[in-house]
């Protein structure tokens, strides 16, 4: 993005549109392209927002997902702005409410805070966040968009960037982690000389970020349902009571101790085994270590809004020994990890899927919606040196973002249920597409656990699209993540997989590229060696 236009270009741009039909149907798409590039700056405008995104049956003109700006152009008549329309079954609307229905359609995690209507020659920059936001609208006339271009600065606003908060939020969720880390640590008795106490402080951690994590995320049975059992006992009984939420977690309904406490058979069977090493060491606490785990890093924090890709590699930085003696969080960016997956492949799916839903004849549409859900179900994605899972969490977040717009699409053409009874016909994407090697064995269990996360996310959104309760446990296998040696052990799969030839010079970069390459032409799978 770029903010550095001249004011003799925006007003090229006045002169070449003042004198237009500005007919919608025909020339809203240049006209907001043209906009955006001349007058604002916006770098390939095409490659960031989203235009005729469908949403249940109705297409929006124009989106930006990440800074939370729709547009709704209208063509060119005397008080279109404030006309209402009859829209058939939608009624009679302005072309802000119009707008407004979109935004309130959209899956919660991406609603927009900003509206812009246009007729060609006016725009009205809507605030969402103000308490009359229909009313109390900015009017910028065609002709004055050289001189107050300005006022549209909040395209370039990162602090509303939901990527940019989503990395806040992330990095401070990291350094929660670390203090509890150490915390934890100085409990052990033979940290330091035994690998035993090491791995189980690394274990336990893992389990706490996933349970602090479900229990903002509204997947127990209430919300704080963590904070709400732990309360209940002082320092000394917190270890007891932890081993035992541990082994709840990993015991199916129908096999527990029927005599258990309630407040623990209360807890869903979560699977994944996660929970499944009853050998780990869980140390002592002491009342300073309770404190910051109910009330820092518990009631204290909002987990739901973490992004998984960045807070998994702040996570695994953070407490990684090796990271944690070269000091700083390391990670990729997730506009990064989008400069090696959009091109590879990304940007194909995100053109067809607009093809798709440009498509006029219903049928036809509805047809190739399904069909466009079955091949992002049968794709395989593999990284074969995937630390802490940041691109295999991304692209699965990416794949599901375009699978929850198909199931928009289906919901639009009339079928409010769908016809889907759960998870198992609803969605198709699954984490176990996802495939990665790894030599750290701390980095797996962070991974599979970002994958996780990822996962209750994009349930969430589509929870809100089908409108129906998709049961989120028990967990979905991710053991297609392993630890090993990617340079030694067999990968298996197809015949590009056996063709390709790693060498050690290469970055991790280069490799996932590498992969990437060969898994659209095939299916690279690693083979656990056991």
């Amino acid at each position: 993005m770029a903010r550095t236009v001249e004011k003799r270009v925006a007003q090229d741009f006045v002169d070449r549109w003042k004198n237009t039909e500005g007919n919608e149907d025909r020339e809203a798409r240049s006209f907001i392209i043209e906009f955006l590039t001349d007058v604002l700056g916006v770098e390939n405008p095409t490659r960031v927002i989203d235009f005729e995104r469908r949403v249940k049956g109705r297409k929006i003109d124009a989106f930006y997902e990440d800074m939370g700006i729709l547009i709704e152009a209208k063509s060119r008549k005397p008080g279109i702005l404030d006309e209402q329309r009859n829209n058939g079954r939608y009624g009679n609307e302005t072309p802000y409410q119009q707008a407004k229905w979109y935004a309130n359609e959209l899956p919660s995690s991406l609603k927009p805070r900003w509206i812009i209507v246009t007729d060609f020659d006016e725009f009205r920059i809507h605030d969402l966040n103000l308490e009359y936001p229909e009313r109390d609208f900015i009017s910028v006339k065609l002709e004055d968009l050289p001189e107050q271009s300005y006022l549209f600065d909040f395209f370039f606003d990162k602090t509303q960037s939901r990527l940019v908060k989503e990395k806040e939020l992330s990095v401070e969720a990291g350094e929660i982690v670390g203090r509890l880390y150490d915390a934890f640590a100085v409990q052990y008795l033979n940290l330091q000389e035994s690998k035993e106490e090491q791995r189980s402080l690394n274990v336990l951690i893992v389990r706490l970020v996933f349970l602090l994590y479900a229990e903002d995320a509204d997947l127990f049975h209430e919300h704080q349902a963590f904070y709400k059992y732990m309360k209940g006992f002082d320092a000394r009984q917190s270890r007891q009571a932890l081993l035992d939420l541990f082994k709840i977690l990993d015991t199916p309904e129908d096999e527990r101790d029927p005599y258990a406490d309630p407040a623990l058979l209360e807890f869903p069977y979560v699977n994944g085994s996660l929970f499944s090493d009853e050998s780990i060491i869980v140390p002592q606490f002491t009342d300073d270590l309770r404190h910051d785990l109910l009330l820092n890093a518990s009631r204290g924090f909002d987990w739901r809004s973490i992004s998984p890709t960045i807070f998994g590699a702040v996570f695994e930085s953070t407490l990684n020994p090796e990271t944690r003696r070269a000091g700083g969080m390391h990670y990729t960016s997730v506009e990064n990890i989008h400069k090696v997956i959009d091109p590879l492949f990304l940007n194909d799916l995100k053109d067809e899927l607009a093809r798709i839903e440009g498509e006029k004849v219903a049928r036809k549409r509805m047809f190739e919606l399904r069909e466009f859900q079955n091949k992002l179900a049968s794709l395989n994605i593999f990284d074969p040196a995937c630390g802490s899972g940041n691109f295999l969490t991304e692209s699965y977040i990416s794949l599901r973002r375009l699978e929850n717009r198909v199931l928009e699409g289906i919901q639009g053409e009339g079928q409010t249920s769908l016809g889907f009874e759960g998870e198992a016909d609803a969605v198709k994407v699954s984490i176990k597409q996802f495939y990665g090697i790894e030599i750290n064995d701390f980095a797996v269990s962070v991974a599979k656990t970002a994958l996780w996360i990822a996962e209750s996310q994009m349930l969430t959104e589509t929870q809100n699209i089908v409108q129906k309760y998709i049961d989120y446990f028990p967990l979905t296998t991710n053991a297609h993540v392993v630890e090993g040696n990617a340079l030694k052990m067999p990968w298996g799969g197809g015949t590009p997989c056996k063709r390709m030839q790693l060498h050690r010079r290469q970055s991790s970069v280069q490799r996932f590229v590498n992969v990437l390459i060969l898994a659209k032409a095939g299916n690279c799978r690693p083979v656990r060696k056991d």
